[in-house]
């Protein structure tokens, strides 16, 4: 009887007494490093914030046009300020790993490989959106200007589809890039560039019926012309 209990209660929890005692210093520096991690970066965030504010950086962002895209964003802060931050949470980000990494724990190990192997993607696909949200903005715009030139009624309709497609476009690359739906995303895609093509087309067709009418009706006359100067 003495033996069964020692096999189904004392072993165990003298297993598990012996893995506590090996995971507790590990727990311990784990949690150190967490909490020399938040001060660093909350130095860091101080120091930066004066530094870029020495260097004029907000200056520089509202003069690049920085300052009004980060605002038209509904972020408040200034340039230097989010730099700041941004640098001081990457910070207190790698402490943290280094936190995770000091437990030895198979499984978290497992975990951060498969995050820093998915990393790049996310990097990638930020660019992406970034870059998207630019070009839609410029390219929408010049398309407006050019319709506005032209004297189309619908150039701001025509801006702004630009800009939304080209922007869809890049949130679509951003998606794959990620691996998130990716056949769900490009038949979405398809779809959504399928009828604003068509519907652009149909504009187009019925916005110009009389100026095709007046060519067709000129081609015919003239050729009635024609046919009536051969006969005589």
């Amino acid at each position: 009887m003495s033996r069964t209990i020692d096999q189904l209660i004392v072993e165990p929890m003298k297993a598990f007494g012996e893995k506590l005692a090996r995971f507790l210093p590990n727990l311990f520096s784990a949690l150190l490093i967490m909490v020399i991690g938040l001060i660093a970066a909350w130095l860091v965030k101080h120091i930066l914030i004066r530094s870029f504010r020495a260097l004029k950086l907000d200056t520089f962002s509202e003069r690049s046009g920085v300052s009004r895209v980060i605002l038209k964003g509904g972020i408040r802060e200034s340039f230097s300020v989010i730099m700041a931050e941004f640098i001081g949470c990457l910070v207190g980000f790698a402490f943290m790993i280094i936190a995770l990494i000091s437990l030895n724990v198979p499984a978290i190990e497992m975990l951060l490989e498969r995050f820093f192997l998915y990393l790049p993607n996310v990097f990638v696909a930020f660019i992406v959106v970034l870059f998207g949200y630019v070009f839609s903005n410029f390219f929408g715009r010049a398309a407006l200007i050019a319709a506005v030139n032209a004297g189309i009624r619908v150039a701001g309709l025509i801006g702004r589809v630009v800009r939304l497609s080209i922007f869809i476009f890049s949130l679509a690359i951003a998606l794959e890039q990620l691996g998130i739906g990716r056949d769900t995303v490009t038949i979405t895609f398809a779809v959504l560039f399928g009828g604003a093509v068509l519907a652009l087309a149909l504009a187009f067709g019925l916005g110009g019926r009389n100026i095709a009418k007046s060519y067709l009706e000129h081609k015919i006359f003239r050729k009635e012309e024609r046919d009536d100067i051969e006969h005589i």
